[in-house]
């Protein structure tokens, strides 16, 4: 590994939120004690403010601040950060696209020509469902966000499911996607005990308010936690569920034609594979499986069958009339 290349690897595990002891970098770059000083050295050198903690406990952190240097991201790195922003525009955050567009142009400027070629063939021959879900403003999201990581206290006004309007209290956790909608976990003061907001039914302004309790939500996992809210919820606010479709082609076919950001495709037996959405399933994914042109059984759930034979219905019947 050359020098240059063992700088930007020890400044991107530097980056991460933890303290590295000398022996802990010398491991993971697989030289001497004394070269990480001398790297170290380096680095502060070219501007970056590593600090240093002594004891049995010390180590290497990166500081944050204004005048750190421009950021530096490996090859795994900037191909991951460039198809994020690729995909950004079909997801539910509205207002992003534009946004998103313009930061890839400005990554896509710096990147070597060997990563903009493959960042642009993973964006060519990638496509994705369009979200029907509902959109949530960028602008709210980084406040409920900031909030969570900040430890501060939210007020806001929520509209609940039968359009009932309540004025709340919260220490928030957590935001979760769930493939198809947004959601804040938060302690509710008032009610003294945990709730799951849909960030879509949360109105007007966010204020920031206080600070307060940094709280750890039950069982330590937020997407587990709203997981499990849905699921023992009986209303309406429970999610539709994901959709299942046997084809008769193989996984490995099938595979090439499904994004698999959207959908799984699993094996089911000799020339035969099922599709399962990641999120609730959508009439746009029963009409993408139905343009493979391949045989298939739509398996559930009982909505997915009905809506397929309503769709086929029509179908039918506008073939009849032609």
């Amino acid at each position: 590994m050359s020098t240059s290349a063992r700088l930007l690897r020890l400044l991107a595990l530097l980056q991460t939120p933890r303290d590295w002891t000398g022996g802990e970098l010398a491991d993971r770059l697989e030289v001497s004690p004394r070269t990480i000083r001398n790297d170290i050295d380096r680095l502060r050198a070219l501007g970056y403010p590593v600090h240093a903690t002594r004891g049995s406990v010390g180590g290497y952190r990166l500081e944050a601040g204004a005048t750190l240097p421009p950021l530096l991201l490996d090859d795994a790195e900037a191909v991951a950060v460039a198809v994020g922003l690729r995909t950004g525009a079909s997801g539910s955050i509205a207002g992003i696209e534009e946004t998103s567009v313009r930061a890839l142009a400005k990554l896509e400027q710096v990147l070597p020509s060997r990563l903009r070629r493959r960042v642009s063939a993973l964006g060519d021959a990638t496509s994705a469902f369009a979200v029907e879900g509902p959109r949530i403003d960028a602008d709210m999201l980084a406040t409920l966000a900031g909030a969570c990581r900040d430890g501060t206290r939210l007020r806001f006004t929520y509209v609940a499911k039968d359009d009932r309007t309540s004025q709340r209290r919260t220490e928030p956790s957590a935001v979760v996607h769930s493939g198809y909608r947004w959601y804040l976990v938060a302690f509710d003061l008032d009610r003294d005990d945990w709730r799951t907001f849909r960030i879509d039914r949360i109105k007007g302004r966010v204020r920031v308010a206080e600070r307060g309790r940094r709280r750890t939500v039950p069982g330590g996992d937020p997407a587990a936690f709203v997981r499990q809210q849905l699921r023992s919820s009986s209303s309406d606010e429970l999610e539709a569920l994901p959709g299942s479709i046997r084809v008769h082609a193989s996984a490995e076919q099938v595979s090439k034609r499904v994004p698999s950001r959207y959908a799984s495709v699993d094996p089911d037996g000799d020339e035969r594979c099922t599709v399962t959405t990641r999120g609730p399933w959508s009439r746009q994914f029963l009409v993408w499986m139905a343009m493979l042109d391949e045989p298939m059984e739509v398996l559930g759930p009982p909505e997915l069958l009905a809506a397929a034979g309503a769709l086929a219905g029509r179908l039918s019947a506008a073939s009849t009339n032609t």
